[in-house]
């Protein structure tokens, strides 16, 4: 389990297709304190630490993940959004975040704000009725508050703090961003089907 608040930005320092993919992740974390087996959320997608090194980390990444995540487009040098898994009496910052990703959404539109940046995202067909107003989302491992819906888009607010601590500061238009939606949200409405 993690919370969506980001304690790194990690990079893809290698890539290696042998079978599954292989990624090494450079870090600022202090690997002699990560265990082989320990679960890292990168860009919101639980992996699984597979190799240690004094400043990286490696994964190993099935099909089915690259398939369901942005994982296909990452490149060495691409930065991403590190979480490590949350502890027994650790703060919950943001929202309970699996690290399963439901889906990819697009963005498709940016506009400033003020200080801040207004990202508008478009979310798959059928992830876009479990995203609410006011409710919670993790995009690339970051928790964050929906600010409005309209259809399948849907609205979130970019402070300069969280563009700064995170990947978002170099977010594009166009660019692929692995969902994970709330938990609640999906409860409820499987909860609704029921009835």
């Amino acid at each position: 389990m993690f919370t969506g608040i980001v304690t790194d930005i990690g990079t893809i320092a290698q890539l290696d297709q042998q079978g599954d993919l292989r990624a090494r992740i450079k870090t600022a974390y202090d690997t002699a304190t990560i265990d082989l087996g320990a679960s890292i959320a990168s860009d919101g997608v639980c992996l699984t630490v597979i190799e240690l090194g004094a400043d990286f980390y490696d994964v190993q990444i099935s099909a089915e993940t690259v398939s369901k995540t942005n994982v296909g487009a990452w490149v060495v040098g691409k930065r991403v959004n590190l979480e490590r898994a949350l502890k027994v009496g650790d703060e919950l910052g943001g929202h309970i975040v699996s690290g399963h990703v439901d889906g990819v959404a697009e963005v498709v539109a940016m506009v400033d704000e003020g200080d801040s940046t207004r990202v508008t995202l478009r979310a798959p067909k059928e992830l876009a009725r479990f995203i609410a107003p006011k409710g919670s989302v993790a995009l690339n491992g970051t928790s964050l508050t929906v600010n409005d819906v309209d259809g399948c888009d849907f609205g979130i607010n970019f402070i300069p703090h969280t563009k700064d601590v995170t990947t978002w500061g170099d977010v594009q238009l166009g660019d692929q961003i692995n969902l994970e939606i709330d938990t609640l949200a999906r409860y409820v409405a499987r909860l609704h089907e029921a009835d």
